[in-house]
């Protein structure tokens, strides 16, 4: 539908921004609603067609929310549309085991009920939350969307140039990269990456099942790799499997009904039979770490600053905690009469950022190497320690928290304010 505010808008923009926002999956869009609803004008800009990026069909992908991106979504005007199709998750069961066993009697379990905050998280799938982004951002005048692939940026003195492989430029006071963990942003602005592999695959699917999971995520941790099992709406749940990597490659090619079997045995049958629900994926597991957020008028957000193990389910949270903090940071900036794209402003962003997400990456990466192992020493250790934990209600209410993303130093947006 023509929006005449947002064409006016535009016409007189001549392909000048505050911010130019390079990727357009989750973090990006959510990016630009939270500065445009704080004044802003804001280009996204993304190789794929938006009809690609809004293909309402299921396919199996979910994500697990915490509380406090729940809260950003809210705060952003998106939860009154998706809210409906998220499922809470009200417990969480963490055990150690084996394939074909029992899961030990030693085990972790957090339930809602013992905080006052409502649900831990909820699961959503990436179809509702991606067709929400993409309305909203059509919906709002000081968005502009354009379709693209970003090849050369140019810094000067009052902001950065991008130049498009079409030929078209457009200029802006900083830039931010939400283009994934092989960022061309950071790779031009001259940003490293440290990391490595871990010589495991995750395999995702979902699945649908005979009986109700009652708002239950389970994780379990067999020698292979972790075996995360999700709660969605209607007797299904996302399933986040990992394997070694030739395991995995051999698994990913069998036709559904084996992969099943191979599935059955690691699933257990606590929730009755189940079947494949939608697409099966497969992503090779590693730890990158950009080794600055920031550069001159660049600032990288999500799996282009950070990309993480998927063990406790942190990734897109971890990248809406980015999109908080720049937010804020660039709103209160501008709010003060400041350049936004400045050295120092940028520095605040990375200031707040870098060592949570450092803290993050090390114990996701400790947690893995702990876990993803049949040593019968380390095996019991950890029983007892999370033994220990669960038995302690300090430490088990303490870890709800930290599960549900409500601790620490928090933006705005994650505490459900808008800027």
């Amino acid at each position: 539908m023509d929006n005449p505010e947002r064409n006016a808008i535009l016409a007189g923009m001549e392909k000048t921004y505050d911010l130019l926002v390079v990727g357009g999956g989750l973090n990006g869009p959510a990016l630009a609603l939270a500065c445009a609803q704080a004044g802003m004008r804001v280009a996204v800009i993304d190789a794929l067609p938006a009809a690609m990026r809004s293909d309402a069909g299921f396919d199996g992908r979910g994500y697990a929310l915490s509380l406090s991106s729940q809260r950003l979504l809210k705060a952003l005007g998106l939860w009154g549309v998706v809210g409906d199709h998220a499922q809470p998750i009200l417990d969480v069961k963490v055990t150690d085991g084996k394939i074909g066993e029992a899961p030990s009697p030693f085990m972790l379990e957090f339930d809602h009920a013992e905080t006052d905050d409502g649900p831990m998280g909820y699961m959503l799938e990436d179809r509702y939350l991606r067709r929400a982004f993409l309305d909203a951002m059509a919906g709002e005048a000081r968005i502009e969307q354009i379709e693209g692939t970003v090849i050369a940026q140019e810094v000067g003195p009052a902001g950065i140039t991008l130049r498009l492989a079409d030929g078209q430029e457009v200029f802006g006071r900083v830039v931010a990269g939400c283009d994934g963990r092989k960022s061309g942003t950071a790779t031009r602005a001259g940003i490293a990456r440290t990391g490595w592999g871990y010589g495991q695959t995750a395999l995702v699917c979902a699945i649908a099942h005979e009986k109700p999971h009652h708002g239950c995520a389970h994780q379990y941790f067999l020698p292979s790799g972790p075996l995360a099992i999700l709660p969605l709406p209607d007797n299904r749940s996302s399933i986040v499997w990992t394997e070694k990597d030739a395991d995995a490659a051999r698994i990913a090619a069998l036709d559904p009904e084996d992969y099943l079997t191979v599935l059955r045995p690691r699933f257990g049958d606590f929730l009755g039979e189940i079947s494949l629900a939608g697409g099966r994926f497969s992503y090779p597991l590693n730890i990158t770490l950009a080794n600055s957020f920031i550069a001159p008028r660049v600032a990288l957000v999500g799996d282009a600053a950070h990309g993480l193990h998927p063990i406790a389910g942190q990734g897109l949270n971890a990248g809406l905690k980015d999109v908080a903090a720049l937010a804020e940071v660039l709103a209160d900036a501008r709010a003060r009469g400041e350049d936004i794209g400045r050295e120092d402003v940028l520095a605040r962003y990375q200031q707040w950022r870098r060592f949570d997400v450092a803290t993050l990456a090390m114990a996701t990466d400790a947690f893995n190497r702990l876990f993803s192992n049949d040593n019968p020493f380390l095996r019991v250790a950890r029983d007892i320690g999370m033994g220990a934990v669960n038995a302690i209600p300090g430490l088990r209410r303490g870890a709800i928290r930290e599960a549900a993303g409500i601790t620490g130093d928090l933006p705005k947006l994650l505490k459900g304010r808008p800027l």
